[in-house]
């Protein structure tokens, strides 16, 4: 039986709208971005099926968030790299909500900064298969379920390294390459079935996988970094969640195969 639903948390006028039936699945809703992503989706009006791959505490906190805002939630553990489990997941998700209307992937590699001369071909091989195939896997198995929705929309996170590469950042740019290519395969192939995909280009942001990233950086090059940028500041995550909340909602329906950079002009 579906809960009640309530207006409280609700944020009037948001620019985002979805449909009134199905579910927004958001992996990794458990991190710092993905909690702000369930927050806005919860906060349009979505019920959010979210996942972790550890964190069972702070998924549970999330799930309890998106309840209190009046909205129906579903938090499950998901191993992005085994396919049976995801195709399991994706069962379940339907079997509660009836459809899936869009996909958030907002997980990635817990990666580090480095020279690719003193990066090891294991932790390039553990990137890649985390990260890539992980990403693979969760669009390639949802796509016949939002077919059967009638179509919806993906989201990914990507790098806004992709648009200028920065020194010591090829863990994150060599698989966001191909997560690149795959929403693009999507967006060209996948658009007859009313199925759009898009990827927003993270520069900096003060949460997350970044806040692993500053821990490896002297203080020096997190300076450089930060005054790199012609804001001259990082960027926040709900200022990131605001941006992949709209791509994945209907008011970007004619927008696909697009890569959105959030950076602050770093990449101008």
């Amino acid at each position: 039986m579906q809960e009640q639903q309530s207006d409280k948390g609700k944020r009037p006028g948001f620019f985002a709208e979805f449909p009134s039936e199905g579910v927004a699945v958001v992996i990794g809703g458990s991190g710092g971005i993905g909690r702000v992503v369930c927050q806005r989706l919860a906060q349009c009006g979505c019920d959010v099926a979210l996942t972790y791959r550890r964190n069972e505490q702070k998924a549970a906190e999330v799930a309890a968030m998106v309840v209190q805002i009046g909205q129906r939630a579903d938090s499950q553990p998901l191993d992005l790299t085994d396919p049976a489990a995801v195709e399991h997941y994706y069962q379940h998700v339907v079997g509660r909500f009836g459809r899936i209307h869009s996909l958030v992937v907002a997980t990635g590699a817990d990666i580090r900064m480095d020279y690719l001369s003193n990066i090891s071909v294991e932790e390039w091989r553990s990137t890649i298969v985390n990260d890539l195939v992980g990403f693979f896997n969760a669009v390639k198995l949802v796509l016949p379920h939002l077919r059967a929705g009638g179509g919806g929309s993906i989201v990914a996170l990507s790098s806004a390294a992709m648009a200028r590469h920065s020194p010591m950042d090829i863990l994150s740019t060599g698989p966001k390459g191909g997560i690149e290519s795959v929403v693009r395969a999507v967006a060209r192939e996948e658009g007859r079935y009313g199925i759009r995909a898009n990827s927003v280009g993270l520069g900096a942001i003060d949460t997350g996988l970044m806040d692993r990233v500053w821990a490896h950086l002297s203080p020096e090059a997190s300076d450089a970094m930060r005054h790199g940028v012609p804001l001259r500041r990082i960027g926040k995550a709900d200022e990131a969640a605001d941006a992949i909340v709209f791509l994945a909602s209907e008011r970007s329906a004619f927008t696909t195969g697009q890569r959105l950079v959030l950076d602050g002009g770093f990449s101008t």
